[in-house]
């Protein structure tokens, strides 16, 4: 018994995933797709009006059919009343005998009305009473008409509609129409049962009709609304593969209606489309090429103000001038600052033309950050800022670019001692099976909100009245993201105004893996409001 019952639970279990899978495919199917909704609001407007004119037909016909029914039964009853007015209308001793030839002259089972049986009644003598067959009972006859009859004048008339009683059979509706002559009720009792089965018939055929009517209407709504959606379904298709970089896409013309304008005016603005995404193409390979030979070209040049800086530099103390000496030094620190905006300027333009390239290497991630650290150490000091680690004692191998992860954790580093205020600099590391993280958290000025989108802007600043005390380019975090993304990986930020903030390096461990979470959290813990400010830049996004 329990088995069964287990099994029971099984097949309703499987019954309702069925049902439910089949209405959330059509739900979406609904929500998805014109057409169907379309059909189906056809379908059920459609089916709302059939099923109100078949309502008002069927009362029509059926109304007009017992109109007929009783108009009939009256012109018998009228016929009737007359036989008996005539045949009983004089009194005499052999009343008895002329009431039995009435009835027997009235048992014809049939007339213009159709088949009916006939009850007659002498209202002074009970005794008189009966019906011209032996079929019928006496309570086929109403009370309620007898009543009406017996109150009404002489040659009232009345009918009503009830159920005729049969001896060994089953009853059936009918029409009771009865009249006075003089002391005698004559009741006419006529069955309906085949106007009932002509009502049923012409109900089944108005359903019928209906039901086929309705899915006409649904496939005729289906093809209008596919000759609309389908060139709909190709603008949308082609706005897709526009989208996807194929600018050569163009839809096909036919004709000059509404939907032919809609495809040569698609056709007009991808062409346009493709003539200015064209022209950016050039412009920008225009921009990335002058950066290119301009850094290139500068180096030369340089190099020669570079060896005169040197020489200057070497010998500042022997001149009798100091500012000469400061002046040596100044251009000094500036010529540094030039080769490093240079190198980035080749980098950012390497990175634009698709030329970057990955040579990818297994190492231990805490090795380069022990390294990029000891790279800073000078500078976090003369800041006043502790560098403190938060390592794993087991490694964290990965397949990564030696020089660009260096290049991207001493950008991170240095920008933590410029904005840290002297507070300490907390360098995180930490592995997954897939994945792994280096997070360097600073506890000084923060970042407001709205700055997330420009964070990795180049060239950007969150505060533009503050000077660059490292010798900064403006361009490490925009190249820190595109290393990042080189990778596969991802490089993120989080603040908050005057709580700090943590940028997270997140690395695949295999070099072209797809990477789907970081070992680490972006909101640091304890940072108060655990509420990133800054969208997560991801590879290719």
């Amino acid at each position: 018994m329990n088995r069964v019952k287990r099994l029971a639970r099984r097949g309703l279990g499987t019954v309702r995933r069925v049902v439910r899978g089949a209405v959330r495919h059509a739900y979406t199917r609904w929500r998805r797709s014109i057409q169907v909704r379309v059909v189906t609001s056809t379908l059920f407007i459609s089916a709302i009006v059939v099923a109100i004119l078949g309502l008002f037909l069927m009362q029509q016909i059926t109304t007009a059919l017992m109109d007929g029914k009783i108009k009939a039964a009256r012109l018998q009853l009228d016929e009737g009343l007359g036989a008996v007015q005539r045949d009983l209308g004089n009194p005499s001793e052999d009343a008895a005998g002329r009431l039995e030839g009435v009835v027997n002259g009235l048992k014809a089972r049939s007339g213009p009305s159709g088949l009916y049986e006939v009850y007659i009644r002498d209202v002074r003598e009970p005794s008189f009473d009966g019906f011209a067959t032996n079929e019928l009972r006496e309570q086929s006859v109403p009370q309620r008409l007898r009543d009406e009859l017996g109150k009404g004048p002489a040659g009232a008339r009345n009918y009503t509609f009830g159920k005729l009683s049969y001896i060994g059979r089953a009853s059936e509706p009918g029409l009771i129409v009865g009249g006075k002559a003089g002391q005698f009720e004559l009741y006419y009792l006529f069955p309906l049962t085949e106007e009932q089965r002509t009502l049923t018939f012409v109900g089944r055929s108005l359903v019928g009709v209906g039901a086929v009517l309705v899915l006409l209407l649904a496939a005729i709504a289906s093809l209008v609304t596919r000759q609309v959606v389908i060139p709909v379904r190709l603008a949308a298709q082609g706005a897709q593969r526009l989208a996807a970089g194929r600018l050569e896409e163009r839809m096909r013309v036919r004709g000059e209606d509404d939907l032919a304008r809609l495809a040569r005016s698609f056709n007009e603005m991808a062409a346009n489309l493709q003539e200015k995404i064209g022209e950016l193409e050039d412009l920008s390979q225009v921009q990335r090429q002058f950066v290119s030979d301009v850094s290139h070209e500068l180096r030369t040049p340089l190099t020669t103000i570079r060896i005169a800086a040197d020489m200057l530099y070497e010998y500042r103390d022997t001149f009798s001038d100091p500012a000469v000496g400061r002046s040596a030094e100044l251009l000094q620190s500036q010529l540094e600052r030039f080769e490093s905006l240079l190198a980035d300027l080749l980098e950012i333009s390497r990175h634009d033309a698709g030329a970057a390239t990955l040579d990818a290497e297994s190492l231990d991630m805490r090795d380069l950050v022990l390294r990029a650290v000891g790279d800073i150490q000078n500078l976090a000091e003369r800041k006043g800022s502790k560098v403190v680690f938060q390592l794993p004692g087991e490694p964290c191998m990965a397949e990564v670019d030696r020089r660009r992860v260096e290049r991207i954790l001493r950008n991170l580093l240095v920008n933590a001692v410029e904005h840290g205020e002297g507070e300490d600099i907390v360098v995180s590391v930490a592995a997954d099976r897939d994945a792994v993280a280096v997070a360097v958290r600073d506890h000084g000025v923060g970042l407001k909100a709205g700055e997330g989108q420009m964070v990795f802007d180049r060239f950007w600043r969150a505060d533009p009245a503050r000077a660059r005390t490292t010798g900064g380019t403006g361009l490490g975090l925009s190249i820190s993201r595109e290393d990042a993304q080189l990778h596969g990986g991802w490089l993120q930020a989080w603040g908050e105004p005057g709580a700090g903030s943590q940028f997270r390096l997140s690395l695949p461990r295999v070099a072209g893996a797809e990477l789907r979470g970081s070992p680490l959290p972006l909101v640091p813990p304890g940072a108060g409001t655990p509420r990133p400010l800054f969208a997560e830049l991801e590879a290719g996004e």
